[in-house]
């Protein structure tokens, strides 16, 4: 975790220019790179240009400063070193067209806890998983939400394109769902009364509840869409190299490192760990995807 990067934070504000300028240059690598020069198929040689989330905290959030931080952005940032790339371009987008973006090669990778599912498969290709874990419902006291059933006949704040808009849309059939683009604008809504609860992660719920003194109604296990990076398809190099350099920060223990740090008082996912940590039945983590 020595490794100096030149990081260059992007506001979310300037997506729009960087597509057009990305459409005039026909939104891929420099011709005249070679692939010993861009391997990895990069739109700029030597630099990855990361599609991300500025209010996903733990995992990926801007600091007071504006400077992108958290576990996803630490742990993609030391996978990039480990691949030869240490400038890494971040740039905050609303989550329902992040992977849009990476897919028509607006940025060369998404990174924002993307749970991987055979639909998103559709789209982009993934990195191998590096979390997954529990969904959230959080709410008022005085809301009358007290659990995943009594979310009937109340309105929900979900964020447009998530893991958890599809569970709601699949299991919570007698609640009104109402989308939002970021995390932010639903839970002003909760406070403001607009809608009675919001469905999110569990770890960005812990620090909306301790912020603005909401509870948690319900924590529902979700294990079966663990987070990878997204990448355009049919990049095999790339996602080879990012799949080597995950491994590799798992084994030296990088990623349980950045774990504890972001996650603290969180169980120990052991299927990430070191090799010689792992028991032969992994602790599930409640660290979820979006």
């Amino acid at each position: 975790m020595n490794r100096l990067f030149r990081f260059r934070p992007v506001a979310a504000a300037a997506a729009t220019t960087l597509t057009a300028l990305l459409v005039l240059t026909g939104c891929g690598s420099s011709p005249s790179a070679s692939p010993e020069e861009n391997p990895y198929g990069l739109i700029e040689p030597g630099t990855i240009r990361v599609a991300s989330l500025g209010d996903s905290k733990p995992y990926t959030f801007t600091d007071e400063s504006g400077n992108f931080t958290g576990f996803d952005v630490e742990l993609f940032q030391d996978v990039a070193g480990r691949i030869g790339v240490d400038d890494v371009v971040f740039t905050g987008q609303d989550f329902s067209g992040l992977l849009s973006a990476v897919a028509n090669g607006q940025f060369d990778v998404g990174v924002a806890a993307i749970g991987i599912t055979e639909e998103r498969k559709q789209t982009v290709d993934f990195s191998e998983g590096y979390l997954a874990g529990y969904l959230t419902v959080i709410t008022t006291k005085d809301s009358g939400v007290k659990d995943a059933e009594s979310l009937a006949g109340h309105r929900l704040g979900v964020v447009q394109g998530t893991l958890q808009e599809a569970y709601a849309v699949k299991n919570f059939t007698d609640t009104d769902l109402v989308r939002f683009p970021d995390n932010n604008s639903a839970i002003a809504a909760v406070n403001g009364g607009s809608v009675d609860a919001h469905f999110l992660d569990y770890e960005a719920a812990k620090d909306y509840t301790e912020k603005f003194g909401l509870v948690s109604a319900a924590d529902i296990p979700s294990f079966d869409a663990p987070a990878g990076f997204a990448l355009a398809k049919g990049n095999d190099e790339f996602k080879a190299a990012l799949d080597e350099g995950l491994a590799e920060a798992m084994e030296d223990g990088t990623w349980k490192e950045l774990y504890e740090k972001w996650f603290p008082g969180s169980p120990m996912p052991e299927q990430y760990l070191p090799s010689a940590e792992r028991t032969s039945e992994p602790t599930p983590e409640p660290t979820p995807s979006n």
